[in-house]
């Protein structure tokens, strides 16, 4: 594993970054596809195909395996297109606005890579500068093209007679094996949770498992929220002789798309808590991976295979991107939504990208659209939510259900639809008008089930609409984005040079908005989500989640002592926006003490 940027572009949403490695991988940039939807991927890869003169051959939707082959090709035509990209850089001369020389500008100031690449322009011995420049050549290396698969969403179709489909044709298990038989050399990031037979599925593929030298192929990226589940889920995976090569931690509010609140634990608490036992783990995982290798008479790990310890969620400044490296001793860290504003490195159409480009911090959002019920990180300038709005003023709330990825409630049906449905959503209203509510509680439980949106097309949209491709599935108007919160102290777009030197410290490109650290804002994110999930559940408050909202509220205080302990450290070497935490901490511990948790009553 070679990484030579110290970030990397995480998964953003299912069209944001289907094709940021072709953007930026031959400037040595990792970064993360979603491999959920096939059918925008057969799009993007005749599109990517005929752009670049590779004979396409379409998949129909009807041939055996579609889904896994569609994911296959798309995988391959992306690592195609890459190494062409590579071999063009390595080939061309090293003149000023030539893209070998934006690849070593671009790379972090402590790279001993860069350190060479400044040796080579102060040479002026020709012919010491010539071999400097061919051994420069030697080192370029393309980014990752990593993959993700959302664990849970999962849904197992079934055939034409109702019979269920074998559990390898469900939608995780047939994207985990399209990614496995391409000619990839990367990882499979699984995120939102733990699916077993998902992770029992891996089992299947070789590539997965050490080769004769002790190496992979394909690796295991988990995206977790705290160390407890990164244990958990390293354990079960060493078990079957899979070594996860990295644990991706994300915070669980201060992030784009889906959030996945923690019970309070801050993300410092977290990353601390991975560097005190990384080493301890680590040392745990590879005992009982080499034990299950042994045991099945697979090649062994000679050595600690490599193990990564990344962070990504809220991060806005360069002092924050090398505190957290020095500090919390990682790896790499991840920076998302500001790539949105970047139009050399994400697909965002034009509408779309001048509504972030000018929006205010308002409208950014946690909301309850996603038809899964977990909580999701909204835009209110998305197209999405005027032609919602339409529908609803229309009396024909809901959306069609054509891809049914997001399938998943049986209330009214025996086979799951979708919250979002056309057919949901009229059965849920025809309900509560039956319900005799009263005009305020029909108002409120209205807006939250016409609230649902449409993920699967809503999210796919903005990558046709960028490259003209057109399908009648995807409304232009219909756009879906989810950035994280923390784009709201991004204004304008930028180059991908502008923004990589904003993370690496050799420019400034933040708005004039005042921001504080990126652990003060997770913290008022998890206040503000305290609040509500006491209000959520305070007439139907059980002992499960009195316990559970007592410890979030402890969980938030014990982050705050944490905070201020270690304000002295995070203000250390830092010379540009350093905002002390104390008053700020000080100003939540007493708005978290305040806070009542409703009282049990327990029927005598």
């Amino acid at each position: 594993m070679n990484y030579i940027h110290d970030f990397h572009i995480p998964v953003m949403g299912l069209s944001f970054s289907v094709d940021t490695p072709l953007k930026v991988a031959h400037f040595g940039i990792s970064s993360v596809v979603s491999i959920m939807e096939e059918d925008l991927l057969e799009m993007m890869r005749e599109h990517h195909s005929k752009k670049n003169g590779i004979p396409f051959e379409p998949i129909d939707k009807k041939e055996f395996d579609s889904r896994a082959k569609r994911i296959t090709a798309y995988c391959n035509v992306l690592d195609q297109l890459v190494t062409r990209n590579i071999e063009r850089i390595r080939s061309q001369e090293f003149a000023f606005g030539s893209d070998i020389v934006k690849y070593f500008e671009l790379l972090p100031e402590r790279s001993p890579v860069k350190a060479k690449y400044r040796e080579m322009l102060l040479c002026t011995d020709q012919d010491k500068r010539v071999a400097l420049e061919e051994e420069l050549r030697k080192a370029i290396v393309p980014g990752y093209i990593d993959v993700n698969i959302m664990s849970k969403v999962d849904n197992l179709g079934a055939t034409k007679t109702g019979e269920p489909l074998p559990v390898e044709q469900s939608d995780a298990l047939t994207a985990l094996r399209g990614y496995a038989q391409s000619v990839l050399n990367s990882s499979i990031v699984f995120s939102a949770g733990y699916n077993p037979h998902l992770y029992n599925y891996i089992a299947a593929f070789e590539d997965f498992y050490p080769n004769e030298c002790g190496m992979l192929k394909k690796r295991v990226i988990l995206k977790v929220s705290d160390y407890r589940s990164a244990v958990v889920q390293g354990k079960i995976l060493a078990k079957k002789g899979i070594w996860v090569s990295e644990f991706r931690i994300e915070s669980g509010l201060n992030c784009g798309g889906h959030a996945f609140a923690t019970d309070g634990l801050l993300c410092g608490p977290i990353l601390q808590s991975f560097k005190e036992n990384r080493h301890s783990m680590r040392e745990e995982l590879f005992t009982l991976c080499n034990a299950s290798l042994e045991a099945a008479g697979r090649t062994t790990f000679p050595d600690f295979p490599m193990q990564r310890i990344t962070y990504q969620g809220g991060i806005g400044t360069a002092h924050e991107q090398q505190f957290l490296i020095d500090f919390y001793e990682l790896d790499g860290t991840g920076w998302g939504s500001p790539f949105l504003l970047v139009p050399e490195a994400t697909n965002v159409d034009d509408s779309t990208l001048n509504a972030l480009a000018t929006a205010e911090p308002d409208d950014y959002y946690l909301s309850g659209a996603s038809p899964l019920g977990i909580p999701f990180n909204h835009f209110r300038k998305s197209g999405s939510q005027k032609l919602r709005d339409d529908r609803v003023a229309a009396g024909k709330p809901g959306n069609p259900c054509v891809k049914k990825l997001l399938i998943s409630n049986t209330e009214y049906t025996q086979e799951p639809i979708c919250t979002s449905s056309i057919k949901y959503q009229r059965l849920k209203l025809d309900e509560l008008k039956q319900a005799g509510l009263s005009e305020e509680e029909y108002k409120k439980r209205f807006a939250a089930v016409v609230e649902k949106d449409c993920l699967c097309t809503g999210l796919g949209t903005t990558a046709l609409l960028k490259n003209d491709i057109v399908n009648k599935q995807h409304k232009p108007e219909g756009v879906i984005i989810c950035p994280g919160p923390n784009l709201a102290y991004f204004s304008g777009t930028f180059t991908l040079a502008q923004m990589i030197d904003h993370i690496y410290g050799r420019t400034n490109v933040r708005n004039s908005v005042e921001r504080a650290s990126l652990f003060v804002n997770e913290l008022v994110l998890y206040v503000k989500y305290l609040h509500k999930e006491i209000d959520r559940n305070a007439l139907t408050l059980n002992q499960n989640t009195f316990r559970t909202l007592n410890a979030f509220k402890t969980n938030l205080l014990a982050g705050i002592e944490y905070y201020k302990n270690i304000n002295a450290d995070f203000l250390k070497n830092c010379t540009y926006e350093c905002p002390d935490m104390i008053a700020d901490l000080e100003r939540y511990a007493k708005d978290v003490l305040a806070i009542e948790i409703p009282s049990l009553v327990i029927a005598s």
